[in-house]
């Protein structure tokens, strides 16, 4: 995968702040494209003002996508910033495993569940009707390599994002006649600060690390992948 150039393109990266959404975001500002940012929190906001600046070609837009109204917003004011969507890099997602099935609470069950399938379908369903407006578009969701196999106590997590690889599968049966790709990615894990504290022990340098990560985001992202469509990529690293 060489450099490529996103100029002239709009590009939503949602979970912009978390250690791979961070990188994914640098990547594409670096590749010259204009940059919906998302953030939840106060919290988070004052943090991706800090990491990205105020760039003329970065918007930030806050909001809680397991709501649909908060999606729809989303995508409208992206669309008066930029005047369309060319990519949707959906890195939003979370954890929650180490219980049997006997045990998980079903909170616990609704929020994997939300978090990683629910945002993933109302901003494939209201990001993908922008593009069919415009004939074109890219959408790459996270997924996971547990998501392919169950290996116990972590049925929700699995459950989820095993979910996003049927919805990615359906949705490209859906559109793939009108100018639309869309796939996900299924990352081992991710090499960030938070999973080196949780498993200090274990050996980092097999992890997928963020930037090797963004990098197939683009590749998926550009033209060159223009024949891949309701795909399941593996990005494993060494693990």
């Amino acid at each position: 995968m060489g450099n490529f150039d996103f100029s002239g393109k709009a590009v939503l990266v949602t979970g912009s702040n978390g250690g791979l959404g961070t990188e994914v975001a640098h990547a594409f500002l670096k590749a010259g494209a204009s940059v919906v940012l998302t953030y939840y929190s106060s919290d988070s906001l004052q943090s991706l003002q800090k990491i990205y600046g105020m760039a003329k070609n970065t918007f930030l837009l806050r909001g809680d996508f397991t709501k649909e109204d908060d999606v729809k917003i989303l995508v409208s004011e992206a669309v008066k910033r930029f005047g369309k969507i060319d990519v949707l890099a959906n890195v939003i997602g979370g954890y929650t495993a180490g219980k049997p099935v006997t045990a998980i609470d079903e909170k616990e069950w609704d929020h994997m569940m939300d978090i990683n399938l629910k945002t993933a379908f109302l901003l494939s369903k209201h990001v993908v009707a922008q593009m069919v407006k415009q004939s074109s578009g890219r959408v790459i969701h996270v997924s996971a390599r547990s998501g392919l196999r169950g290996a116990g106590s972590d049925a929700a997590y699995v459950a989820s994002k095993s979910g996003v690889i049927r919805l990615v599968e359906s949705l490209s049966e859906e559109v793939k006649s009108k100018g639309i790709n869309v796939n996900c990615i299924m990352p081992s894990i991710i090499d960030t600060e938070e999973n080196r504290k949780a498993m200090p022990s274990a050996d980092h340098a097999k992890w997928v690390t963020p930037a090797d990560i963004a990098k197939v985001i683009l590749f998926l992202a550009s033209d060159d992948a223009r024949p891949i469509n309701g795909a399941a990529i593996p990005v494993y690293g060494l693990a």
